[in-house]
């Protein structure tokens, strides 16, 4: 068969659609990949034919834009995808779109008679009364009631609208008639989730078919220095935010953190370009994080699946997410610690209300999981969460942080 698979995201979404790929190429299948020209090598570095769409998503990563340029960029966006699917789609059976920003892929497989599926990484991104929607534009859905969940979807469609004329004016080139849901259109009659059904499981009855994570084998070797640093002492600990922008004060405080654990840093530059000159941390580029996170005591990153599949793939080091508010990571010195063995955070989906920490909440707790945590001997780690200590402050509570279990998955 023939497969047209494509996405518009950051290596979040990159580096699962190329994972796809290699699987489906290795079962006999023809295989083309579109994703952004910063994935280009990514991709064709396993054999697969490759088209890019749109710009360089690190250069436009590292600018800033006002509100009316978002929505130029974001119409230009839904333009330039119809271009180059409809041009590279030819006589494809199956078109697969990776990442909800696929506006054209769907229009484009209705044109030639493709089956189109759309894919999603996490279980929150997709509509559900058993979890918020994930954070768009700044703005940051808390988990509620079912009813209180089922409204804020309703509301999250209105961060497709804009699109919407666009992507009609494009649909009647190819001859079809106009959509007015974008969000339903893009996400299709029955979405996969490509999340490990343990890591990240769906919460409730759907029409949806969950695969399983989509996971390069990486069998990069470390580099020469990282292998030094790594056995030049203890464990040290990742951080690195992936696509995100940062400033270096971000940096300053993690190092300072982990000096106060007694730790030494890894640090990621990522798309930000971090960087940390000091004997005690170590500034890396592109790795392969499967065997670099075996060999650390804790991985701090900005909660992308890749990341987080990475993490639990490598069945020993505790790890901490921290997306949506400014954290301070790993506690500071002179802090007494509260041990809450993991009573607030689950595995996916938005802060649930009242919960301290920086991880992810879900709805429920699997039974036993702390206990199979202390079993693989992850020990606990300590995270603030600058929101939670600025509400202790203001109610006059002791300055102490919470220590959850870093070893739950």
């Amino acid at each position: 068969m023939r497969f047209l698979l494509s996405t518009i995201g950051s290596r979040g979404e990159a580096q699962p659609v190329t994972a796809l790929a290699v699987q489906l190429k290795a079962r006999g299948n023809d295989v083309h990949v579109i994703a952004p020209p910063d994935f280009e090598e990514l991709v064709t570095g396993h054999g697969l034919a490759f088209t890019p769409v749109g710009p360089r998503l690190r250069d436009v990563s590292a600018v800033k834009t006002t509100p009316d340029e978002l929505r130029r960029l974001a119409q230009e966006s839904v333009r330039e995808q119809f271009r180059v699917v409809t041009n590279t789609a030819h006589r494809a059976d199956v078109l697969v779109a990776g990442g909800a920003l696929q506006h054209a892929t769907r229009s484009v497989a209705e044109s030639i008679g493709a089956r189109y599926v759309y894919a999603s990484y996490c279980a929150n991104t997709l509509p559900s009364p058993h979890h918020a929607p994930p954070a768009m534009l700044g703005r940051v859905p808390v988990n509620g009631t079912p009813e209180e969940n089922l409204a804020q979807w309703e509301h999250h469609r209105q961060y497709f609208v804009s699109s919407r004329d666009t992507l009609n004016e494009e649909r009647a080139e190819l001859g079809l008639g106009p959509i007015d849901d974008v969000r339903d259109h893009i996400l299709g009659d029955a979405p996969w989730l490509a999340a490990d059904p343990v890591l990240g499981p769906w919460p409730g009855p759907a029409e949806l078919t969950q695969t399983g994570a989509w996971l390069l084998d990486d069998q990069r070797p470390l580099t020469p220095a990282l292998e030094a640093f790594l056995d030049g002492g203890a464990p040290p600990i990742y951080f690195g935010l992936g696509s995100m922008r940062a400033s270096q004060d971000a940096v300053r405080h993690a190092v300072t953190a982990a000096r106060a654990l007694g730790k030494r840093v890894v640090l990621q530059r990522g798309w930000a370009n971090l960087e940390f000159d000091a004997p005690d941390c170590l500034t890396i580029g592109e790795v392969n994080q499967q065997a670099l996170f075996r060999r650390t005591a804790a991985v701090v990153h900005h909660g992308g699946a890749g990341h987080h599949h990475d993490r639990r793939g490598s069945g020993r080091a505790a790890d901490r997410v921290a997306p949506h508010v400014r954290p301070v990571l790993l506690g500071r010195p002179g802090r007494t610690a509260e041990h809450r063995p993991c009573a607030d955070h689950g595995h996916h989906g938005g802060p649930r209300r009242g919960a301290g920490t920086l991880r992810p909440s879900h709805e429920t707790l699997r039974p036993g999981a702390y206990r199979r945590c202390e079993s693989r001997g992850a020990a606990p780690d300590v995270v603030v969460s600058q929101r939670h200590e600025d509400r202790r402050r203001g109610a006059g509570e002791p300055d102490q942080v919470r220590r959850t279990c870093g070893g739950c998955p």
